[in-house]
């Protein structure tokens, strides 16, 4: 019998190597190289046999759509791009606490309760421990099969025996197959477990739901074929001391990505908040400097959120930049074109910026609300009241049009806001809010001038 081989796997971005060594070349982490007794991952030569010729199509034909499963909860269909999707496989990750069991557990009582064969096994909590739980959110009436273990091969044979629809697995992590010689949770053993458990999904039509940990960095542990193994990846965002939640696809190969869906916890589980918007903005009695409404849209969904901004006097040789739900480089970037192009000085100032509701804001539409609670905060002059601002700023100082321009105007006038700060070039549809077009940075400035 062959003897094994001994490579040595970075449990950061699977990369395998012959001989170990401090510093991983493929992602530059250091000490994350571990010693893995398997197979030989690189391949010494293939021989082609007489295989069986694949049939090969066009194109065009007829393509069916893939059926959906709705799990009950509106905001969790939404992120997954309509429902579940049968021989389907969804990875979701999140910080701990932050809710992915109660979610899922939610989610697969409430299809049971329908006559849907859900199975949820558990490798971090008994089966007392999740009774337990279903109690506080009420579900103990559903017909949901429970399960405590962390051996595949026993999963696996459950899984056989059952034939459920929907199966449940928390954590990926914590599952070990026993042919595999590595601590469950290596590289080898998440790839091995995972692969199996695809493929069961594939052959059985059943949909799949993983439970992945994550790094101190936010991404999900272990090997990063993992998110290319499945077919959606879906991370949990938010503070574990916030009571919203959002659950966002990153990945989605039967819907569209950057769908999210919004949560409140609550003492009975993660309720669905259908109007986010409503939440992520702050009531005040009286305009307050600093403070813009930012109209975004987050997939297909418009949402308005405030962004906060304070500057001050510095005390210190090198001013602080602190940044909560937005991206730090393009903080510098408009600072910048304010500086060049307004002439407006933040160097002896820190800045502090804040996305409203614990959301996390990504698209650079929202530049020109980033501009202008920064210009508000500067000179103590509040944004006009019920006024809602978005739009890219370029290095020139232009503002630049940006795309969904009515659905954030639409988003807008529900929550009765009057009036917008938009880019000059924006084609927009009749709606009763007073637009102001801007085609300058320099005319946001303006603005604020008393």
């Amino acid at each position: 019998m062959a003897k094994a081989a001994e490579n040595f796997v970075c449990q950061n971005c699977g990369t395998f190597y012959r001989k170990w060594q401090g510093k991983c070349d493929g992602c530059n982490e250091w000490n994350t190289i571990v010693q893995e007794i398997g197979a030989d991952p690189i391949p010494r030569g293939l021989t082609i046999g007489k295989g069986n010729v694949i049939e090969l199509t066009g194109l065009t034909g007829e393509t069916e759509q893939a059926p959906r499963m709705a799990t009950g909860i509106a905001e969790f269909d939404r992120a997954c791009g309509g429902g579940l999707v049968p021989g389907s496989a969804l990875l979701v990750g999140g910080d701990p606490g932050i809710g992915k069991s109660t979610i899922l557990l939610q989610a697969a009582a409430l299809l049971a309760r329908r006559n849907v064969a859900c199975v949820y096994i558990s490798g971090e909590e008994a089966a007392a421990q999740i009774r337990s739980r279903a109690a506080r959110l009420g579900l103990s009436d559903s017909p949901l099969e429970l399960g405590s273990e962390t051996s595949l091969r026993n999963v696996m044979a459950t899984l056989e025996q059952r034939r459920p629809q929907m199966v449940v697995i928390d954590s990926i992590q914590t599952l070990f197959a026993d042919n595999v010689e590595s601590a469950p949770g290596s590289v080898s053993q998440v790839r091995a477990c995972a692969q199996e458990l695809i493929r069961f999904a594939k052959r059985r039509q059943c949909t799949v739901v993983l439970v992945g940990h994550v790094t101190k960095d936010g991404q999900i542990a272990g090997p990063r074929v993992l998110e290319h193994m499945v077919d959606t990846v879906l991370y949990f965002e938010g503070e574990r001391g916030h009571q919203f939640r959002i659950l966002r696809a990153v990945k989605n190969r039967y819907g569209g990505t950057d769908e999210i869906g919004v949560f409140e916890m609550t003492d009975k589980g993660l309720a669905e908040v259908p109007n986010p918007s409503a939440l992520f903005l702050t009531n005040r009695r009286e305009p307050v400097s600093g403070a813009a409404v930012f109209a975004g849209i987050e997939g297909t969904r418009p949402v308005l959120v405030e962004i906060q901004a304070l500057v001050a006097p510095s005390p210190l040789a090198t001013p602080r930049r602190a940044v909560v739900g937005w991206d730090t480089g393009r903080l510098a970037m408009v600072m910048a074109v304010l500086d060049a192009r307004c002439g407006l000085g933040f160097g002896g100032q820190d800045v502090y910026l804040n996305v409203a509701g614990g959301l996390r804001v990504s698209e650079p539409a929202a530049d020109l609300a980033v501009a202008a609670a920064l210009i508000s905060s500067l000179t103590d002059v509040p944004v006009p009241a019920e006024t809602v601002i978005f739009g890219e700023i370029s290095l020139a100082g232009e503002v630049r049009p940006v795309a969904q321009t009515d659905a954030r105007l639409k988003e807008a006038e529900k929550l009765g806001f009057f009036h917008a700060w938009l880019p000059n070039s924006s084609k927009t549809a009749k709606t009763s809010l007073r637009l102001t077009e801007l085609e300058k940075l320099q005319a946001v400035n303006d603005l604020f001038v008393v």
